[in-house]
């Protein structure tokens, strides 16, 4: 039995790179960095980035299909420590993306990627030598993804969270006051304080108290009776 799942895993392995124009070998015997025929990207990829300026080098860990990221993709630092949690769909960034730093996650990101029905369109494009006539032209459709959902920003090192944001297709929204609730630790930034925070003291103020100031600019010091006596 186990004769026969090493001849069958040998067989998997030697047509994986079979299909591959280039690859290497892994330290756990499996094919990394395969390059197809046609020049695609497939299968498990380790890909190396130096240090830049003050960018320090990391190494990148993930599978291509047909030259587009999918799946998770991991991010390491030299040290082995991880970066990056991000998800992918056919190239482009989609669900929660997490990021780290040495004490631990930093801040979670929601993507959504939005992703053409058909991968290639026909558009007509005018002729440069004659400007009356036209010719079909067969182009790519390009996906895109967008900021979507909840991004939460953490302090390193616990679980708390400082800070929310939402988005909806790449647009950022004003949260509720629900998403601030004591207890949470959440803090409001400046944007949001805008938005959602502060009361609007003018509106708290008595119609009365309105009119005598917009008739009295200068006297903003006095005395409200309210009935009581003494």
């Amino acid at each position: 039995m186990r004769l026969v799942f090493f001849l069958l895993l040998v067989a998997t392995a030697f047509g994986a790179r079979a299909q591959c124009k280039t690859y290497f070998i892994g330290i756990n015997r499996d094919t990394l960095n395969c390059v197809d025929a046609n020049g695609r990207k497939q299968g498990k990829w380790v890909i190396e980035h130096p240090q830049i300026r003050i960018t320090p080098a990391s190494t990148e860990e993930g599978e291509f299909v047909n030259d587009e990221r999918e799946g998770l993709w991991r991010r390491f630092n030299k040290m082995g420590d991880l970066l990056a949690e991000e998800n992918y769909v056919k190239g482009l960034k989609d669900g929660i993306c997490r990021y780290y730093t040495i004490a631990g996650l930093e801040r979670e990101e929601s993507w959504l990627a939005v992703i053409p029905r058909d991968e290639y369109d026909t558009v007509a494009v005018v002729d440069l030598r004659d400007g009356n006539s036209y010719e079909k032209v067969r182009v790519k459709r390009e996906g895109e993804s967008f900021e979507h959902g909840v991004w939460k920003y953490y302090q390193p090192g616990s679980n708390s969270v400082l800070t929310i944001h939402k988005y909806v297709m790449g647009k950022r929204v004003a949260q509720s006051m629900d998403d601030f609730t004591a207890g949470t630790g959440v803090q409001r930034d400046s944007a949001d304080v805008k938005k959602i925070g502060k009361p609007d003291k003018e509106k708290m103020k008595p119609k009365e108290v309105l009119e005598f100031e917009k008739k009295y600019p200068g006297k903003k010091k006095y005395k409200m009776r309210d009935g009581r006596t003494g």
